[in-house]
């Protein structure tokens, strides 16, 4: 399970990095044609996160954590999809700025899940 988490916390911390470049990018006007690549990663990242959550609950967290990771992934992905009709004209940033904020959230719901599977597993008689 320790290896699993790593590998998973490794894979949301890369697409964390690859979606905010490419995030940095495309609110200076640069290569929208990137757009959907983003979108894959961003997919790639909220797969992941549910991943952390099954191996959360496979741990033992508490549900109530590991149920929130799952609907913050489906809030990353309506979100994401939607954004571009929310709110649209003069005062769009304030939905760019929050699909930010949720992708952001999206990663700490993840790092959460990892640090709490790892505790657990490090506790005495845990394989």
């Amino acid at each position: 399970m320790r290896v699993a988490t790593t590998v998973v916390q490794n894979l949301v911390r890369v697409c964390g990095l690859v979606l905010i470049v490419l995030g940095v990018l495309f609110w200076t006007g640069n290569p929208l044609t990137l757009i959907p690549v983003h979108i894959l990663v961003g997919l790639v990242l909220v797969l992941s996160l549910w991943t952390m959550a099954f191996l959360a609950a496979r741990s033992g967290v508490s549900p109530g954590l590991v149920a929130l990771g799952f609907f913050w992934g489906l809030l990353v992905v309506v979100f994401g999809l939607t954004q571009d009709q929310l709110l649209t004209g003069d005062a769009h940033w304030v939905i760019r700025v929050l699909h930010l904020l949720v992708g952001l959230g999206a990663i700490g719901q993840s790092e959460g899940l990892a640090v709490r599977i790892l505790r657990r597993q490090a506790l005495p008689g845990r394989p």
